[in-house]
C-alpha cells in the first residue's frame, strides 16, 4: 500500500497562474458525499463528512464545532493513524499470527487489510482537498 501523496494534491488543488479557481468545481478525490465547494451548504455536508471519519468523541470538542478547518486537521492526524495502522497490520500479520490462523484467514486478513488500507488513502486524499476548501482554496481544472 504505497502512501497518499502529499504535496501533489494541494499543488493539483491550486493554480496560482489561474487565481482562484470557481465555486462548484470539484478537485479530484472529492468525497461524494459531499457538495463541491460553493454550493449551498456544503460547508454543512463536509463537516458532517470530517465527523463521520473521527470518534464520536470528537463531536464534544467545541473548538473543532467552532473552527472547521480545526476539525479537517483532527480528521487527517485520525486517518493517517488508521492509515499507517492499516499498512502496519498487512505488514506484520503473517509473521505475528502465522500459527495462529488457518491459510485462509490469513489470506482474508490480508484483504481486509488491501480493503482497509484503500478506504483510507481515498479518505485522506477527501480530507486533505476538503480542507484545502475549507480553508478558501478553489480547483480550476486544466485544459
Amino acid at each position: 500500500m504505497p502512501p497518499p501523496g502529499r504535496g501533489a494534491a494541494r499543488d493539483a488543488a491550486r493554480d496560482p497562474e489561474r487565481g482562484a479557481g470557481r465555486d462548484g468545481t470539484a478537485p479530484p478525490g472529492w468525497p461524494d458525499p459531499v457538495r463541491p465547494p460553493g454550493a449551498p451548504d456544503w460547508e454543512r455536508t463536509a463537516i458532517a463528512w470530517l465527523y463521520d471519519l473521527v470518534p464520536p468523541e470528537y463531536r464534544s470538542h467545541e473548538v473543532l464545532r467552532r473552527y472547521p478547518v480545526l476539525l479537517a486537521r483532527f480528521a487527517a492526524d485520525h486517518v493517517g493513524a488508521g492509515l499507517e495502522a492499516a499498512r502496519a497490520g498487512w505488514r506484520t500479520v503473517r509473521v505475528e499470527l502465522a500459527d495462529e490462523l488457518p491459510p485462509e484467514a490469513m489470506e482474508a486478513a490480508m484483504a481486509a487489510y488491501e480493503r482497509e488500507g484503500a478506504r483510507l488513502a481515498a479518505a485522506a486524499r477527501g480530507v486533505e482537498v476538503v480542507g484545502g476548501a475549507l480553508r478558501g482554496e478553489r480547483w480550476a481544472p486544466r485544459l
